[in-house]
């Protein structure tokens, strides 16, 4: 989860910011004064600071040199009533992402906000991109591979090795949970492009004001706080793939641009009518009906089957169940347990489990295992499958019920910690094994309402 610092010496203005990040999805913290906010940033990592320019006896440029001095890499937002053009180029040349006046539009001060976010997640992806390009290149012949002997897995790993080689575009199909991103990096690095940069985006995840400008770029002026020309994701991801996870979440908008994408390689940056070719790869996901979606008319019936050119089938881990001790051993391995092997007790109610949260809740049990059995042995009480991360549920209880509805049982899970944790989204969604962002895309699938 992004985690900001809200910084200011008018405490209503902290409150008001941070209800307004916090409904956006974002973890923030609320501090009085610059001394605080350096305590703040020194003690734990912030992704994004708010701060107030005149501030006693700490001010907002020695916060600002202070953030960057302990993190480099946190972007800094200022906020402040004295709209002086020398104070303005004071605050970015000492490493300001953006500069806002008061009285501000609080929309904009949210958009300015996802954007600064949106830069420290690319640098991040571009960090991680580079230290997975030099693993690859120094590890020739090593490639992520789908853990499972089951022959759903098989014929699964078989069509990934046919259409791998090709160019094609893929729809990867499957429940939350059952691992389509590593499907796809198994496409990617598979492919004559595995030289090339991974670049996955959560289409759910970027709101759809953003979503657009960070796949395709932007002209400088497009809009507020568009400083300079930027490239997107897809030029970024040139010789390489972008894989757009959750498809079905894209604004109709956006899936107008990616369908001329498809088509002609070709984009237009937002508010630059220059066309740019793209060298690039797509690779989508979805969790969702896509027909249903364009039933409701919210997806594009062109873009589905410029999408559906070969479509791979992820399995539900209730379909696999006999791949459930491989799939133990091989996260037990990750956490550094090389020799440690689940007892006959724990697999066969690991099997009787209907998993709807299907291998990423697998891998959660087994870390939570890990933690609970600490430098000991792994024993049948570690093992919770009663709400993901409950510590104080019954080890091993029988999760098999006459329901076995998917949407059923996400929806009973998630009010029971919404219940357990007094309605506090973000305390569900760490009980859920989930980001809150996620809770709250699952609230509004489900028609959960969001004042339980």
């Amino acid at each position: 989860m992004i985690r900001v610092l809200v910084v200011d010496d008018e405490k209503k203005m902290v409150a008001l910011l941070k209800t307004a990040l916090e409904h956006r999805g974002f973890e923030v913290v609320g501090v009085f004064g610059g001394k605080e906010a350096l305590d703040e940033v020194a003690a734990t990592p912030f992704d994004v600071v708010l701060t107030d320019l005149r501030m006693e006896p700490v001010g907002g440029l020695e916060v600002i040199a202070g953030v960057k001095e302990i993190s480099p890499s946190t972007a800094i937002i200022v906020l402040t009533a004295y709209g002086e053009v020398k104070t303005a180029i004071e605050a970015l040349q000492a490493g300001a992402f953006q500069y806002l006046t008061k009285p501000f539009n609080l929309n904009e001060v949210l958009h300015v906000v996802e954007q600064a976010t949106q830069q420290v997640k690319l640098e991040r992806e571009n960090r991680a991109l580079k230290t997975e390009l030099d693993s690859t290149l120094s590890t020739l012949g090593a490639q992520k591979e789908l853990v499972g002997s089951s022959e759903i897995v098989k014929n699964l790993r078989e069509m990934v090795t046919r259409v791998a080689p090709s160019d094609a575009t893929v729809l990867i199909r499957g429940e939350s949970g059952t691992g389509k991103e590593v499907v796809a990096r198994q496409v990617h690095q598979a492919s004559k492009r595995s030289g090339g940069p991974f670049i996955a985006v959560n289409c759910a995840a970027i709101s759809e004001s953003l979503l657009e400008s960070e796949l395709f770029g932007y002209r400088k002026g497009a809009f507020t706080g568009a400083e300079s020309d930027r490239e997107g994701l897809f030029e970024a991801a040139r010789g390489g793939t972008v894989f757009l996870d959750e498809i079905g979440e894209a604004g109709l908008a956006v899936q107008a641009k990616l369908l001329r994408v498809l088509e002609e390689k070709k984009i237009n940056r937002v508010g630059d009518p220059r066309e740019r070719e793209v060298d690039v790869r797509v690779l989508a996901a979805t969790n969702r009906s896509l027909e249903k979606a364009i039933a409701e008319r919210v997806f594009r019936e062109d873009l589905y089957y410029r999408l559906l050119v070969f479509p791979l089938d992820v399995p539900p881990l209730r379909e696999r169940t006999d791949d459930i001790h491989l799939l133990a051993d091989h996260f037990l391995q990750r956490l550094g347990r090389i020799n440690t092997k689940l007892s006959q007790t724990v697999i066969n109610t690991l099997r009787a489990h209907p998993w709807p949260g299907n291998v990423r809740e697998l891998r959660n049990l087994i870390e939570r295992a890990h933690i609970l059995a600490h430098d000991g042995p792994l024993a049948d009480e570690h093992f919770l499958l009663q709400v993901a991360g409950s510590c104080g549920g019954v080890g091993l209880a029988d999760s098999r019920g006459e329901d076995l509805n998917l949407d059923n049982n996400a929806r009973r899970l998630i009010i029971e910690a919404l219940k357990r944790s007094d309605g506090n989204k973000s305390l569900a969604a760490k009980m859920l094994g989930i980001t809150r962002r996620t809770l709250y895309s699952r609230l509004k699938l489900l028609g959960i309402d969001l004042e339980i």
